[in-house]
C-alpha cells in the first residue's frame, strides 16, 4: 500500500512539472544559427517541413541570435519573432533573419529546404519586405501585418510607393488589428492598398488583446498582443496552401 501511494505521489508531482514546464518544440524541430544572405539568422526546421516561411521583424530590424539560434534578448518581443515557434510546430520551415539581408538569397535558400516560401513583414518589416521584391526578390507568397501599406497608413514611405506597381506583387494577404493605434499603420491605409494590389491582395481584419503602452510598440493592438493564436491562425492558412 505504501508503496502504492508513493508511486502515485510520485506520478502527480511528475505531471505537476509537466504542466508548469509549458510547451516545448518538437524532437524533429532543429534549431540553429545559419548564416545567408549577409546576416546571420535563427532556423527553425523540421524534418520534413511542408513550406517555408521568412519572418521580418519591425523597428530596425536588428535581433539577436545566438550560436544555437535562440533569440534571448533583442527583437524577441516582435510579434512574428515571438511566435516563431508555433511556425515551427504547425510544419513550416521558419527563418529569422538579423538586419542587413539581401532578401532574394534568403528567399532562394528557403526555397532550396521547401516551397513555397512566403515573406512575412510587419510594421517596418514591410517597408524592407517591399525593398527586398523591388530589387529582384521573389518569393510565392507575402504577408504584411501592421503594414505601412499606402499614404492613407501615415507614412510616404510605404509599400506602395516602394513598389511604384504591383506588377511583381505576389499573392498578399493583409492582417490588420482594426483598433491600430499606430500613426504609421493606420487601419485606413489597407483599403487603397487593396485597390491599389489589383486583386492581389486580400485581408484578415483581427480585433480584440491586451493594448499596452506604445501604441506602436508589440505589446499593443499595433502588436497583437493578447491575440497571437490568431495571426498565426491566419497567416499559416496562407502560406501553407
Amino acid at each position: 500500500m505504501r508503496i502504492r501511494f508513493y508511486n502515485s505521489l510520485f506520478a502527480l508531482c511528475f505531471s505537476a512539472l509537466a504542466l508548469s514546464a509549458g510547451p516545448t518544440l518538437a524532437a524533429d524541430i532543429q534549431v540553429s544559427q545559419v548564416s545567408v544572405g549577409g546576416t546571420t539568422a535563427a532556423l527553425l526546421k523540421p524534418s520534413k517541413p511542408r513550406a517555408s516561411i521568412i519572418l521580418l521583424t519591425g523597428g530596425d530590424g536588428y535581433v539577436s541570435i545566438d550560436s544555437k539560434g535562440d533569440i534571448p534578448g533583442r527583437g524577441s518581443g516582435n510579434q512574428l519573432v515571438r511566435t516563431r515557434e508555433a511556425y515551427a510546430k504547425r510544419g513550416f520551415a521558419v527563418l529569422v533573419p538579423d538586419s542587413g539581408y539581401d532578401l532574394a538569397a534568403l528567399v532562394t535558400y528557403m526555397g532550396q529546404i521547401k516551397r513555397p516560401v512566403t515573406v512575412a513583414g510587419t510594421s517596418r518589416g514591410t517597408q524592407r519586405a517591399a525593398r527586398g521584391i523591388s530589387r529582384g526578390a521573389r518569393p510565392d507568397r507575402l504577408v504584411l501585418t501592421s503594414g505601412f501599406l499606402s499614404d492613407d497608413s501615415g507614412d510616404r514611405d510605404n509599400v506602395i510607393n516602394i513598389l511604384g506597381s504591383p506588377d511583381a506583387l505576389p499573392p498578399t494577404l493583409i492582417v490588420h488589428h482594426r483598433q491600430d493605434g499606430c500613426s504609421k499603420t493606420a487601419p485606413g491605409g489597407v483599403a487603397p492598398f487593396v485597390t491599389w494590389s489589383k486583386g492581389k491582395a486580400r485581408v484578415t481584419w483581427l480585433s480584440g488583446g491586451s493594448p499596452d503602452g506604445d501604441p506602436c510598440d508589440a505589446d499593443s493592438y499595433h502588436g497583437f498582443n493578447g491575440i497571437d493564436g490568431q495571426v498565426v491562425s491566419a497567416v499559416s492558412s496562407f502560406a501553407g496552401r
